[in-house]
């Protein structure tokens, strides 16, 4: 009888510790070589991720994530969304991201809500057209015709900023900010001109008209002339006009890179295998390396990760380096085994991250530690998410093009409002902006090598 008593509890607290010790193993188990396995992860990491967004809810705005998240993480949100769908071919959020898009795309359809004058730069702007492309060259289900289409909305942003494009100090370039009354409005940043670049060369190839490809090339050249990227395909955050962009804010971020990448990648597909893109693509691969660990080939935000110091923004900024690796893969193949060794490491890595929460699924920022490290977020969601969907690239039918099957309908005259500047079309790139690349090059270039470090506040 006594034995008894004493070995009930024990019986009883052993099955509790080991029903605690089965909690703590990651509520996403992934295997890299099942399909299905890979798409519940993702599926697992996109509803952690929507539990943060709240705007498909009665009395609350489609698009809108509410606080610390700025505006244009709501897009990046949705850009990654569509990749979702496209990737597994799960529709039930598909409504929601359409909803979101166009409520926030302005009266002049080109994603310049009025109640975002305060807080939206090109770069933010950028990203709402960035998700539109994707869904042009995806066939995600249009807009109802009444509404503006996918690909017109970018068109129409990518006019904008063509108007934008300022030549009054730098050479050229666009400013971070569209309003002169925003901090910020002084300094030409690499990923806002990363994404107009990026948006010129899918905008060529889907439409076949080479304006948007020599915008995206003379985009590179003033980058590179500035010093936004160096020889070595580093690509550093801005530069200051009131200094004439002659010294560098020299701190990296994964998604400055990776848009580059992309482009490039883009330019190398439009071009038909141009040596001169596939050694820029390349080139930028290589540049890559500092940001995943050298064994491992697990990702890191190397600028603040390590410290802790990561910003709401830039915990998300993996997301988009992951994305835009896996449909570099579609655009220039050669680059593929570089790439999938990288993806299915950070995958792999991922998923042992996701064990927090209520619900043991929230996914972590860091990681290379290999655990939950308290750290979540939509962020940190949409990372994970993208990280493990870009994993069924393999399978997938390349970006569309409109002699494809793409059948989103586009306005290559469409609003080039916003900047203060009345721009009615997209314009050519004429013998005088080509020359002035070599110029600027010859010019900025002997100025930029006593380069100090400086860093502008957000």
């Amino acid at each position: 009888m006594e034995l008894k008593l004493l070995t009930r509890p024990f019986t009883r607290w052993g099955v509790i510790l080991l029903l605690m010790q089965s909690c703590l193993v990651s509520a996403i188990t992934l295997d890299l070589n099942n399909d299905d396995s890979i798409r519940n992860a993702a599926q697992t990491a996109a509803r952690g991720m929507l539990k943060f967004y709240s705007g498909h809810q009665p009395g609350n705005i489609p698009g809108n994530l509410p606080d610390p998240y700025f505006w244009w993480e709501a897009g990046a949100m949705f850009g990654s969304l569509i990749d979702y769908w496209f990737y597994t071919g799960d529709s039930q959020w598909n409504d929601l991201v359409t909803e979101g898009m166009l409520w926030q795309v302005g009266p002049d359809d080109n994603f310049m809500p009025p109640n975002q004058t305060l807080t939206e730069g090109n770069d933010d702007q950028a990203f709402w057209a960035i998700a539109a492309m994707s869904a042009a060259e995806r066939k995600f289900p249009n807009p109802p015709p009444d509404k503006p289409q996918w690909l017109a909305l970018v068109q129409a942003v990518f006019n904008s900023q063509v108007a934008r494009w300022d030549t009054s100090t730098c050479g050229g370039g666009l400013k971070w900010q569209i309003f002169r009354f925003n901090k910020g409005f002084d300094y030409k940043n690499t990923i806002s001109n990363g994404a107009f670049f990026q948006m010129g060369a899918r905008l060529a190839r889907y439409t076949g008209n080479d304006t948007y490809a020599q915008w995206a090339e003379k985009s590179w050249d003033w980058s590179r002339a500035i010093g936004l990227v160096n020889e070595n395909y580093q690509f550093f955050d801005g530069s200051s006009d009131l200094l004439n962009c002659s010294e560098l804010n020299r701190i990296q971020w994964t998604y400055n890179a990776g848009i580059y990448l992309l482009g490039a990648a883009t330019m190398y597909n439009y071009t038909d295998g141009s040596p001169k893109w596939r050694e820029r693509v390349q080139g930028i691969l290589d540049g890559l390396r500092p940001f995943f660990q050298a064994n491992t080939y697990i990702m890191s935000e190397i600028a603040c990760e390590e410290y802790g110091t990561c910003e709401t923004d830039q915990k998300s900024f993996k997301a988009y380096l992951a994305r835009w690796m896996a449909a570099t893969t579609q655009m220039a193949p050669f680059a593929t085994d570089f790439i999938m060794t990288r993806l299915r490491a950070c995958a792999a890595a991922a998923a042992k991250t996701c064990t927090g929460g209520d619900d043991r699924t929230a996914c972590g920022l860091k990681w290379t530690t290999g655990e939950f490290d308290g750290s979540n977020g939509v962020g940190e969601q949409m990372a994970a998410m993208e990280i493990f969907q870009s994993n069924l690239i393999a399978k997938a039918v390349p970006p569309l093009t409109n002699s494809t099957g793409g059948i989103s309908k586009g306005n290559p005259g469409g609003s080039s409002k916003g900047s203060g500047v009345e721009s009615t079309a997209l314009r050519s790139i004429n013998t005088a902006d080509k020359a002035g690349a070599g110029i600027l090059t010859i010019l900025l270039l002997s100025t930029i090598g006593g380069a100090t470090y400086w860093i502008i506040g957000p």
